[in-house]
């Protein structure tokens, strides 16, 4: 008989964000393995999931929303009904009250980190779900060494129910063609990730460099809000920084091989995605010192100390200069994408999913 596995597959639904895609990646893996037959995956969103992300898996449609309310009480009802085996809760939270072991991915803790990057409402919710889901887990999965240590840190969690297991990269193929200077972000928009920063450095790097262009992918999620195009009017550069909020994979791909140099001015993250696609691309990568950053990224980038204008001018100005000449840091970048595999992730999940037992 097959064992079933719930899942919490919100985060298929609509735009494709970070932690939609690690889902995905997971489930396109899981549905294929050659014993793909010996378990049932049954993905319970609010909404019918697309055909090709749903291939090979139950679908249970519970209509009512996308929010904390469907997840603690329409998901909770059909979980407990239907009772699966596990249940596997991607996205930070779960729904409390399951009669059956689960587990939980944390990707990162930032709410807890620093609440003043979150609304006061939208921040005791986060915690305070976030911790109960964590602290009734048998398992909680995390992406990183550094947010391993955040979650015992903020969460008092014992350090055996905490497994690390770095997510893969997917790259982005792109047809051949000359780098442009072009600046690029992609990713959402946080106040954690500086983009006035990034704006102020690309106005002083760019002087006199008419043809160069700034160009930011993601969709503005920042509290309190900033008010970008106004800051990028402020320092004179309105006309050559480009806001998109959502472009296609294919799009996507065609900036990572054109670029110059891609840029990611994060002060916290439970990992990172971008800059491996962008190395992925042979796109010369800066991010912000930190820990996590040294940890992922190891010395395959060009590190900039935070709030440092005129250091990270200098390191854009350098690739906008040449875009296309040799960066000594990208020989690295290869051993450090192969420490990242979306089939070595999904294994390790999976595995680790399996072993808990009722309690």
């Amino acid at each position: 008989m097959a064992r079933a596995i719930g899942i919490d597959a919100r985060e298929l639904l609509g735009a494709t964000t970070g932690v939609g895609r690690y889902l995905g990646e997971l489930l396109s893996r899981w549905t294929t393995r050659p014993d793909a037959g010996t378990r049932q995956l049954v993905l319970y969103a609010p909404e019918p999931l697309p055909v090709e992300v749903a291939a090979g898996a139950d679908v249970r449609v519970i209509p009512g929303g996308r929010g904390t309310s469907w997840e603690q009480l329409a998901l909770r009802t059909a979980v407990n009904r239907d009772a699966p085996e596990i249940f596997f809760a991607p996205a930070y939270t779960a729904p409390l009250g399951l009669r059956m072991p689960y587990a939980v991915t944390i990707h990162d803790v930032s709410f807890s980190a620093r609440p003043d990057w979150f609304r006061r409402r939208e921040g005791i919710r986060r915690r305070w779900l976030t911790r109960r889901a964590a602290r009734m887990a048998q398992r909680v999965f995390t992406d990183s060494e550094f947010s391993r240590a955040e979650l015992e840190k903020h969460y008092s969690l014992p350090a055996f129910r905490i497994e690390v297991i770095y997510p893969g990269f997917t790259p982005r193929p792109h047809p051949p063609a000359p780098r442009e200077r072009i600046v690029l972000f992609a990713g959402s928009l946080f106040n954690r990730r500086r983009l006035p920063d990034l704006i102020a450095a690309f106005a002083v790097a760019s002087r006199g460099i008419r043809t160069a262009r700034l160009i930011i992918v993601g969709e503005d999620r920042t509290w309190p809000p900033q008010d970008l195009p106004s800051l990028a009017a402020a320092h004179g550069v309105s006309g050559r920084t480009e806001l998109r909020s959502y472009i296609s994979d294919e799009e996507l791909a065609s900036l990572y091989g054109r670029a110059a140099v891609f840029a990611f001015l994060s002060e916290y993250e439970g990992f990172g995605l971008t800059p491996l696609e962008a190395l992925a691309a042979g796109t010369p990568t800066i991010v912000l010192d930190t820990a996590v950053a040294r940890e992922v990224y190891g010395d395959a980038v060009t590190y900039v100390a935070s709030g440092d204008i005129d250091g990270t001018a200098k390191a854009i100005a350098a690739r906008l200069a040449a875009p296309g000449s040799p960066d000594p840091h990208m020989k690295n970048a290869a051993s450090v994408l192969g420490r990242y595999s979306w089939d070595t992730a999904a294994d390790r999940t999976l595995a680790s999913l399996e072993s808990i037992t009722r309690p």
